[in-house]
């Protein structure tokens, strides 16, 4: 049974239960895409909504005589908007026919990893020639199965202007020392020296989480699951259409990188509020926009 069910409002799935949600999906999916995999199959992709922006998708392949096989599936939650426009690499899982998207992100300080939600897409585009140079960005969506509602940080306009100014700053010095250049290296070395020094001071009277605004940080062995803490800037209570189980879907602004996460109810700690921030760990998804 898939860990993240739960998130989109499958928490007391059997597995009798799970075939017939298989079945269900196959007879009436929201959306049905077909292409070739890596090995000449003619894979699908079968997806079914059971609330606004999240469901289950099953992937398989087409045998003999039309013949349906199913392979592996996934709960997914879909994202509203673009989240980032940096170049992306994808990479194929040893496993099976699914697939991550690699980007470095500036903004997040790490190497972001996401699983990638749109298959089908990727593998009738990667048939044409130069199909890396036609994606307009990664929308991101991830599940959660345990987070909690944090108070919001007391914030000055001007001290929040010179914040920006200097994120700004520090990611053009980021991308230059991306690319060799020595200077940024050294600049960014003893900014993070300066920053540090600042923090061993305010630590011995403030509580770590008023100094820390957001955080996004890898966590445990799953390369596409992170420690993440966030400001929502708007958020919904909506319901499973089978199980009537009621989940949070919440657009999140995390380092400056906006996404949307979906957490079941009882796993969330506290009341969602625009403004509040949300502390959990998620599994991030996302789906690659290409050009029309």
């Amino acid at each position: 049974m898939h860990q993240f069910l739960r998130s989109v409002g499958f928490s007391k799935l059997t597995k009798a239960d799970l075939e017939k949600l298989f079945e269900y999906i196959i007879k009436s999916p929201t959306a049905h895409k077909v292409a070739t995999d890596s090995e000449g199959n003619e894979f699908a992709e079968i997806s079914k909504d059971f609330g606004d922006f999240f469901g289950i998708t099953i992937r398989g392949i087409y045998r003999e005589n039309d013949i349906f096989e199913v392979e592996y599936y996934f709960p997914y939650l879909c994202g509203k908007e673009i989240s980032t426009k940096e170049y992306v690499d994808v990479e194929k899982h040893a496993e099976k026919e699914s697939y991550a998207g690699i980007c470095d992100e500036i903004r997040i300080g790490v190497t972001l990893i996401f699983y990638l939600q749109n298959v089908v897409d990727y593998l009738s585009i990667k048939r044409c020639n130069g199909y890396k140079n036609i994606s307009e960005g990664v929308i991101l969506g991830a599940l959660s199965t345990e987070g909690k509602i944090l108070l919001p940080v007391n914030k000055m306009e001007k001290r929040m202007q010179n914040f920006r100014n200097e994120t700004a700053d520090r990611n053009y010095l980021i991308a230059a020392a991306r690319d060799g250049d020595e200077e940024a290296i050294e600049s960014l070395t003893l900014e993070d020296i300066d920053t540090y020094s600042l923090l061993s001071r305010r630590i011995t009277h403030e509580d770590i989480l008023t100094i820390v605004d957001s955080y996004f940080m890898p966590y445990g062995i799953e390369s596409d699951h992170y420690s993440i803490l966030g400001e929502i800037m708007d958020y919904s209570l909506l319901q499973n259409q089978i199980t009537k189980e009621n989940v949070y879907s919440m657009d999140l602004v995390c380092n400056d990188m906006v996404f949307s996460v979906c957490i079941n109810q009882r796993d969330l700690f506290g009341e969602p509020a625009v403004g509040r921030r949300f502390k959990g760990v998620i599994w991030m998804q996302g789906s690659i926009r290409y050009q029309d």
